[in-house]
């Protein structure tokens, strides 16, 4: 009855009233559907603040997840039972929270009066009388150092820790921890129930945790700073891009002010050119007309002549007569900040140049020229029909264009390996780590053909393909449903287990470093950098996806490879995909996605043994051919 009673009055105790975020009294509990946990809802806004880019809280305590609204937190619903108790806590109880509140209860008799004064030896407050009691029963508490409440509350005492009494063992203070229970126990119950646990005195163990704390704390201000210098370091580069940017305005208003200028004094030629045509034609034809006027003159004499009554009826001879556009907090403290962005756009944005169209592409067009026949005002109409003006071509309008660098493509090296590569990536600026499908172990060759064999995972692992993360971790797949993550120094970190049927195919990684995943169940997983939680799933369209790469959108671009139909087709993550790229048979399509979210597919004919390269553009969620590098001239062996 003893045990019963004492687990009655459990509930109210300040441990079972405590947030396991914040360490403090409950304040407006609010419990997550999934599992049960409690927490205060103020701890799970700030705690849902650095998750921000997920659908669904994690449970700090047991890892379920919870699926978040639209009003994320303010949503969840509100522990009443707890929240019931807490405020009988707060309404009967002394203690700890009392302290907070600067209003204490007695804690030394049963009538919770208000305390005036603390005893440090019996870790009590005490009420008017307790004191009293105190002072004057010195046989039971000689020695008992006593100070007042005033003295605490202005800080001129200090009274520490207050211990709280084992409810087991009354007598006793829990100023023991359990790691292994993680509960606050007595020495007696140290004895009876955790002799095997790993047990650290109540001090030690706050310090520690204070020292941890402050280290984050630390890490936390640090990263801070990093991270605003990094925004500001980004203003400073949306600067340099608008710099960039107003200078190309500057070229293309200039550039158009002097050829509207030419354009317009095109016109003006042109006009003149026709009013000269114009006159020329009124001045043949004015000939014509004189001429007519003085054969009327000629004939009129001629009449004259022969009609003449007194040369009587003589016989008289014959006469002769017209036109032609953010493990959670540490987990993201140790995400690496991105310096080199911002830059990168700097440096694209001050690479675009303007390119002025030639002058001559100003020309409104020309006055066409025939053989000339002045041999009538028939023939000078038609002349005159036959006059067109040729329309330049509409392009030849065109101010000029900003230029976009076609990247260079050419074969540096050729190196012999030593399996079926089966999985490639970079590795750093000039070299990539190789994977094969019958050979362990991961070999990394250098531009020059160096090859050393990557020592930080085992030796016998399989590699059927693979990436390096931002921070060096690598992300490996052998073959089967799973992928590991190991560390720069060789350390597995996680375990990524595909929840579907199929074995993994392809692993790569988006700009914000989340692993993408394809398989052979039709589909593409995106999971966040630790490999832990999965993010999002997209069916793909084509049999196998064998390849997968990411924008900086987060457009998903996914290749087919060897299987027939060979296609390439872009994804967003709402599932909408374009317009495919498709092969011929026996012509697989191998596709990859730069810095500059140009997409590069590889075209591998077995028939005629040939490898073509084109550079695509994204065009929303198609692809538009820009070049097609014919220099390689790959040739399969």
């Amino acid at each position: 009855m003893a045990e019963r009673a004492e687990e009655e009055k459990a509930p109210s105790s300040p441990e079972n009233l405590t947030c396991p975020l914040c360490l403090d009294i409950f304040d407006e509990a609010t419990i997550l559907t999934s599992c049960g946990h409690t927490f205060c809802r103020k701890c799970l806004k700030n705690y849902d603040l650095s998750h921000q880019d997920l659908d669904h809280m994690i449970c700090p305590l047991c890892r379920n997840t919870t699926k978040l609204s639209a009003k994320r937190v303010d949503d969840f619903l509100t522990n009443v039972t707890v929240n019931g108790l807490v405020d009988d806590y707060h309404a009967k109880c002394g203690g700890m929270n009392a302290v907070l509140e600067m209003c204490p209860r007695c804690t030394a008799c049963k009538f919770h009066e208000d305390a005036v004064s603390f005893c440090k030896t019996c870790n009590l407050y005490m009420c008017t009388n307790c004191d009293y009691s105190h002072k004057q029963l010195t046989s039971l508490f000689e020695g008992h150092e006593i100070v007042s409440l005033q003295d605490i509350i202005n800080g001129k005492v200090n009274i520490g820790h207050l211990s709280e009494k084992c409810c087991i063992h009354k007598q006793e203070n829990k100023d023991m921890f359990c790691e292994d229970c993680k509960v606050h126990v007595c020495f007696k119950c140290v004895i009876v129930g955790h002799q095997i646990h790993k047990i650290k005195n109540q001090v030690d163990f706050e310090q520690e945790l204070r020292l941890k704390v402050n280290d984050l704390v630390q890490r936390c201000a640090t990263k801070k700073s990093e991270l605003e210098k990094n925004i500001q370091n980004v203003e400073v580069q949306r600067h340099e891009v608008y710099t960039a940017v107003q200078r190309l305005l500057d070229d293309v208003g200039q550039a158009y002010s002097i050829k509207a200028k030419k354009l317009e004094e095109n016109h003006r030629n042109l006009i003149e050119r026709i009013n000269a045509v114009k006159r020329s034609f009124d001045d043949d034809l004015n000939v014509l007309q004189s001429n007519d006027l003085k054969r009327i003159k000629s004939i009129g004499s001629s009449i004259t002549l022969v009609d003449n009554d007194r040369l009587g009826h003589l016989e008289t001879d014959g006469l002769y007569a017209h036109t032609l556009l953010c493990e959670e907090l540490d987990a993201m403290l140790k995400e690496a900040t991105d310096h080199t962005s911002a830059a990168a756009f700097t440096k694209k944005a001050q690479e675009k140049r303007f390119k002025p169209a030639d002058d001559t592409r100003l020309d409104l067009g020309s006055i066409s020229e025939s053989t000339t026949d002045h041999t009538s005002a028939a023939a000078i109409a038609k002349k005159a029909q036959k006059k067109t003006s040729k329309s330049a071509d509409d392009t030849r309008l065109d101010l000029g264009s900003i230029s976009e660098s076609v990247p260079k493509l050419e074969v540096i090296q050729g190196v012999s390996l030593r399996g079926w590569m089966s999985g490639m990536t970079p590795y750093s600026d000039d070299s990539v780590a190789i994977g094969y499908s019958n050979r362990h172990g991961i070999d990394i060759i250098d531009s020059a053909g160096k090859q050393e064999q990557y020592a930080n995972i085992p030796s016998n692992m399989w590699s059927h393909d693979l990436v390096f993360q931002q921070d060096r971790s690598l992300c490996i797949s052998t073959g089967s449903t799973e992928a590991h993550v190991y560390s720069p120094n060789g350390f597995r970190k996680s375990t990524i287990h595909v929840k579907n049927s199929g074995y993994i195919i392809g692993i790569n990684r988006s700009q914000s470093d989340e692993i993408l995943i394809s398989n052979t169940s039709k589909q593409v997983y995106i999971y966040d950098p630790t490999g832990s939680t999965l993010k999002h799933t997209i069916p793909t369209k084509h049999n196998t996806t064998r390849q997968v790469s990411s924008t900086r959108s987060g457009l998903i671009v996914t290749s087919s490879c060897n299987i027939n139909p060979s296609v390439v087709m872009v994804y967003d993550r709402e599932w909408n995909a374009g317009k495919s790229l498709q092969a011929p048979d026996d012509v697989h399509l191998y596709a990859a996605v730069d810095e500059q979210d140009r997409v590069y597919v590889a075209s591998v004919d077995r028939k005629y043994d040939n490898v073509v390269i084109r550079l695509y553009d994204l065009d929303g969620l198609n692809l538009k051919e820009r070049v097609e590098f014919k220099v390689l001239n790959l040739k399969l062996s």
